[in-house]
């Protein structure tokens, strides 16, 4: 070996070291302990890739801009509600909705309001009619807000739908998750522009992503507003069914109108501030239906000061007495959502956990099933729905608070991803929930805990690797 090789052998010894120390020094003080044992894993076996990996991924870190467009916007949402005290829903002592109603307007700005109607939809084809339909009777203006949305069937009739809006005079607004929707951003913003609906994409990647935030942050919400009379949210989005091949979405959707149309429209106003800089004139409230049911918005996402929907949800978790119903497709949860619903079960309280069979996402199925054996053990029963992707996202919480809209029970939804939900303080709401709930547990198969205990070794070891990088997730 020649003195060139050694001193070339002994730099890059001193760089691997180096990129360890400054790691172990530096990664837990801006991520959590899971997230660093993980990433810290990542770097101490490949330094010189773990490293910059984490300096790219590693941290959901937004532009100064961003969160402080979203705290003005935060700031504006209070001060439009003040005057609107009459809306205002205040529960009775003693329920569960006592606690949580507070809670929800501290982290998401939103305030409980009485006087909505709620329609829950779970067929995917009669939901986008529906949808169709409001966007045909629109008169004043429409405002789309979507994670997601193909250059397919559904994506052309949306697309049509608008154009014809716009014609008839109707103020049109499309806004997009710039990766989600990507193919129909591709297709349908120009002749969507040429025919006066404003397109907008959201967190964009290539060279305009420093500007934003850390490249994989995403606006996962769905949200429809229509004028002032008609709002919608959930899971769906605005794309054909099957577009995972062999294996149809189902989701669930809620129709809603009264006050909380109003503050759909704050949450479709204030994505497009933090997008654009430019401030929406929209309604500051809708008319009250008979209906009179009691709702409250929950947005989340990485430029609030606190993790919204890990918070509301555990909060919710904690509160259950007697059933808990949990829908999702992609449950990685962190240590918090999962010590929750442990101690419930163990608590006495009847937790129900429906999952998917199908999963779009391999990594993230492997890392799930990590923790079924621990649910299982606590009591916690676990149901896999067989006939299509449940990619519905709710919950109900004894027979008082059902939660739906966009959040996933993972990690992704509670720190990275721009969420939102919906809160039904009404006893109705949550029973016809619950009669989709049993529709899910009619075709699903019932995991047990001492078959799921002797599944192969070889899979047990493979859901264990894969559950280390639930925070990569």
């Amino acid at each position: 070996m020649t003195l060139p090789d050694l001193n070339l052998g002994l730099w890059l010894l001193v760089v691997d070291w180096l990129v360890r120390i400054v790691a172990l020094a530096w990664i837990p003080t801006r991520t959590t302990p899971g997230a660093a044992r993980a990433w810290l894993l990542l770097v101490f076996f490949l330094p010189l890739l773990g490293l910059p990996l984490y300096l790219l991924l590693g941290h959901p870190w937004l532009s100064r801009e961003r969160i402080a467009r979203q705290r003005l916007a935060s700031q504006v949402i209070r001060e439009e509600q003040a005057p609107l005290a009459d809306q205002r829903w205040t529960p009775a002592p003693g329920g569960a909705d006592t606690e949580m109603v507070p809670l929800v307007e501290c982290l998401g700005d939103f305030m409980a309001t009485h006087g909505n109607q709620v329609e829950l939809l779970d067929g995917y084809d009669d939901a986008l009619r529906r949808l169709v339909a409001d966007i045909d009777a629109a008169r004043e203006r429409v405002h789309l807000l979507y994670y997601l949305m193909f250059d397919d069937a559904v994506g052309d009739v949306v697309a049509a739908a608008l154009a014809r809006a716009s014609a008839r005079g109707v103020q049109c607004r499309l806004l997009l998750d710039a990766v989600g929707a990507k193919r129909g951003l591709r297709r349908y913003r120009k002749p969507l522009s040429a025919a006066g609906v404003q397109v907008q994409d959201m967190l964009p990647g290539g060279l305009r992503w420093r500007r934003s935030g850390r490249m994989d942050l995403r606006n996962h919400r769905k949200v429809a507003v229509i004028d002032n009379r008609a709002g919608w949210i959930g899971s769906q989005n605005l794309a054909d069914a099957d577009f995972i091949r062999g294996v149809p979405n189902r989701e669930l959707v809620a129709r809603v109108q009264g006050p909380v149309v109003g503050h759909l429209e704050g949450v479709f106003a204030s994505d497009w501030f933090i997008e654009t800089g430019a401030r929406l004139d929209v309604a500051p409230t809708s008319p009250v239906h008979d209906a009179d049911i009691a709702t409250q918005l929950l947005p989340s996402g990485p430029a609030y000061p606190f993790a919204n929907a890990r918070d509301a949800v555990n909060a919710l978790i904690h509160l259950a007495r007697h059933r808990l119903v949990l829908v999702t497709p992609y449950f990685v949860p962190d240590d918090a959502t999962l010590s929750a619903l442990r101690i419930a079960a163990l608590s006495g309280v009847e937790v129900q956990l429906i999952l998917s069979r199908s999963n779009n996402q391999r990594l993230s199925a492997w890392a799930q099933a990590s923790y079924y054996a621990e649910l299982l053990a606590a009591g916690v029963r676990i149901a896999l729905y067989r006939p299509h992707f449940l990619h519905a996202k709710h919950l109900s919480v004894d027979d008082e608070i059902a939660l739906v809209g966009s959040i996933n029970l993972d990690i992704r939804s509670f720190a990275l991803n721009a969420e939102i939900g919906m809160l039904c303080y009404d006893r109705d709401v949550v029973a016809r929930m619950r009669g989709i709930e049993a529709d899910y547990l009619a075709d699903a198969d019932h995991l047990d805990a001492a078959t799921w205990a002797r599944r192969p070794a070889w899979q047990r070891s493979r859901e264990g690797i894969a559950r280390l990088a639930d925070p990569l997730l």
